[in-house]
């Protein structure tokens, strides 16, 4: 039958992928749109099946918050290429995923693949841009957060961000700074107090370690870890790490030299460079 170029227009508005295609999709169903969209997704599904143990190394992350400052969420979309992941239809599915997900919060990322942006649920467009490009796709990460305020920090170069709660609100730069600091320091806690169990018993065990290489007398051996898990802290823990915009004070004395009240709650951290 003959497949008229406003259809393939139309389709490829409605799929967003290329005008072949869509005309291929509508050929073979006979110019039935809603079996053309099936096509589409099952080619999708049928690239990401053979490409599912490739690793997307590249990608978007994206950090957004409501505009009351009191929601935000964090995702990535990943490929497989920089090539890739700086198309511009790339970007824009990454940012429509951040949106939808900053619209809905959803409760987790199998909830997110499954929730609808117009005609499609994210897993959807996700397995079609799959299907377009030949890269694998995925949202490889997703979290929210919510808190009396929030600030978000995309890096510049698209592959690292954070997304910091506080328990008021603070000056917007100040906040912006402890975002920064976030994504560029790599915390593994807000502070020594939220700091999981298992990571400092491993750092105990590699200073009890250290100091019997060392040939350290037994009766000091834990007292020498346990100043070594200190350290840690201060390198490794949001508050009492030192402030890199001013390195004589740790970020916990710049917030309150801020606001005496403000501290962080918690924060999120996603990047392809770690």
């Amino acid at each position: 039958m003959e497949i008229k170029a406003s259809d393939v227009a139309k389709l490829r508005q409605m799929t967003g992928s290329g005008m072949m295609d869509c005309k291929n999709a509508l050929v073979e169903a006979n110019g039935d749109f809603n079996r053309a969209m099936e096509i589409i997704r099952e080619k999708g599904k049928l690239v990401a099946a053979k490409r599912a143990d490739r690793e997307t190394k590249e990608g978007a992350v994206i950090a957004k918050f409501s505009a009351d400052g009191k929601k935000g969420i964090l995702v990535c979309l990943g490929c497989e290429t920089d090539f890739v992941s700086q198309n511009a239809e790339f970007q824009a599915l990454a940012n429509l995923i951040a949106d939808t997900a900053l619209a809905t919060m959803p409760a987790d990322l199998a909830a997110l693949l499954a929730t609808k942006a117009g005609e499609f649920t994210i897993e959807d467009m996700v397995s079609q841009q799959t299907g377009k490009t030949g890269e694998k796709h995925q949202v490889a990460y997703y979290d929210k957060l919510e808190a009396p305020m929030l600030m978000a920090y995309n890096h510049m170069n698209g592959k690292v961000s954070a997304l910091v709660g506080f328990n008021k609100t603070l000056d917007a730069a100040a906040a912006k700074d402890v975002a920064m600091q976030a994504a560029a320091m790599k915390p593994v806690s807000v502070s020594k107090d939220d700091c999981p169990a298992e990571v400092q018993e491993q750092e105990l065990k590699i200073g009890r370690e250290q100091a019997k290489a060392e040939g350290k007398p037994e009766a000091m051996i834990e007292k020498i870890a346990q100043g070594k898990l200190n350290k840690f802290f201060k390198d490794n823990t949001l508050l009492a790490q030192d402030f890199i915009k001013e390195g004589k004070m740790s970020v916990e004395a710049y917030i309150k030299s801020v606001d005496k009240d403000a501290t962080v709650t918690a924060f999120k951290r996603f990047s392809f460079n770690d």
